[in-house]
């Protein structure tokens, strides 16, 4: 590492929350809006499907942490904070020839529902942002969305929800700092 890429300011925005909180809504936005930004989505990094255990509750474990390479994505963030503008190059991100903009602040945006139960990841961001919306608009919200692997009858209720609340309360118990938002307040562009 040169004394030129410490001096860089960087810049990592943790985006959090439950599924279909708005993450990637106000993701996108961050995109279009900061200079120098790249990002990394956590969906990027479910292992293999065939490696997603069932659990107690009958369903695929998919909201389940262990169901994430969360190692990989810690070294994927780690790969950026060593040189943005490289990792910037090799995701086909241009930076910003906006020359009011310093080229020296780089900014990645870090996108998950699992973002803080997972210590290396909550230690590398340096500002981190909790989306929620009600248990009815996020049932709501997910039904409309069509997955890869389509949602069985009963997982909302019988896995999803139940996780996201585990998952919340570990996090909540755990103390982390973030800074909590209305997903209700975070619509969709049209």
């Amino acid at each position: 590492t040169t004394s030129q890429d410490q001096a860089r300011m960087k810049y990592i925005i943790g985006i959090g929350g439950v599924t279909n909180g708005g993450k990637t809504t106000l993701t996108n936005r961050l995109l279009k809006s900061l200079p120098n930004c790249c990002v990394v989505h956590q969906d990027d990094f479910y292992k293999p499907q065939d490696q997603i255990p069932f659990g107690e509750d009958g369903f695929k474990q998919w909201d389940a942490i262990e169901s994430v390479d969360m190692e990989a994505m810690v070294n994927t963030v780690r790969a950026w904070i060593e040189n943005p503008t490289k990792f910037a190059r090799s995701h086909g991100v241009n930076i910003s020839p906006d020359l009011s903009v310093p080229e020296d602040v780089h900014v990645l945006v870090v996108e998950g529902f699992l973002l803080y139960n997972y210590k290396p990841m909550i230690d590398l961001c340096t500002q981190r942002y909790y989306l929620t919306v009600p248990y009815d608009e996020c049932k709501r919200r997910r039904s409309t969305r069509s997955y890869t692997v389509p949602d069985p009858p009963g997982l909302f209720d019988g896995h999803v929800w139940p996780m996201f609340l585990k998952y919340r309360k570990e996090m909540e118990d755990n103390e982390v700092d973030v800074v909590r938002l209305d997903g209700m307040k975070i619509g969709r562009a049209h």
